[in-house]
């Protein structure tokens, strides 16, 4: 019920817009968010937007990332800015604050190297 994607290979500095497709029963209700795991290392929270549209990010992306949502297609999206390698991760949307084990997809991977 979730589909993301436009991840890919990048340079340091530069920028990528990953889409959540999602299904309108979840779109209309939740709050959506994006979430990202790095190699060896625990899946957390990136960013969040309320269906009213109130948002939330992570101390490590704010000011760079900006999340919006598209009523009219279903679509979460996570606008990165300023990439850095740090970034480097596989990008998930889900619920949030509480994210539903069942609505976990495969992701998209985001690699920012030079």
């Amino acid at each position: 019920q979730l589909v993301e994607s436009g991840g890919g290979v990048v340079q340091p500095g530069q920028s990528l817009r990953l889409s959540c497709a999602a299904s309108g029963s979840i779109f209309k209700i939740w709050t959506m968010g994006w979430y990202r795991q790095a190699p060896g290392k625990q899946r957390e929270f990136v960013a969040s937007s309320t269906a009213g549209g109130n948002t939330n990010y992570a101390g490590s992306v704010k000011g760079r990332f900006t999340i919006s949502r598209d009523i009219t297609n279903n679509t979460v999206y996570l606008q990165m800015n300023r990439l850095k390698a740090e970034d480097t991760a596989v990008y998930y949307c889900n619920t949030a604050p509480n994210a539903l084990v069942y609505l976990w997809g495969q992701g998209t991977q985001v690699t920012v190297s030079s």
